[in-house]
């Protein structure tokens, strides 16, 4: 089980990433011009979001169905991806967390990730 506290921490420890909110939910970018979104968590905490490509998003939710499923709107039809935190481990989140990270950082940056 991913607690809110556990999330930070693991969004937090990728590369340039850092909080900031979005509406009422917290965000976490990468610190780079474009500063994109990787991840979201609303007020409720019962789930996150990641951003994801089409592919990455069937993979995962067709491997873990009771962890990943698709926004349930236009952004899910694109891979935005929830994760259910109750059903979450460490492992998993963090393997979504440095998908969605990927997709958001600019390439001269990707060599900062240490896997």
């Amino acid at each position: 089980m991913i607690t809110p506290a556990n999330l930070r921490k693991a969004a937090l420890a990728l590369p340039r990433a850092l909080e900031r909110p979005h509406f009422d939910w917290a965000s976490f970018r990468v610190d780079a011009p474009k500063g994109k979104i990787f991840c979201t968590l609303p007020p409720h905490h019962e789930f996150s979001n990641v951003f994801l490509t089409v592919d990455e998003q069937r993979m995962l939710c067709e491997a873990e169905p009771d962890i990943f499923f698709p926004v349930p709107n236009k952004w899910g039809e694109k891979g935005a991806t929830s994760i259910r935190l109750k059903a979450c481990d460490a492992t998993t989140l963090r393997s979504a967390l440095v998908m969605s990270w990927r997709h958001a950082a600019p390439p001269k940056l990707h060599g900062e990730l240490k896997l």
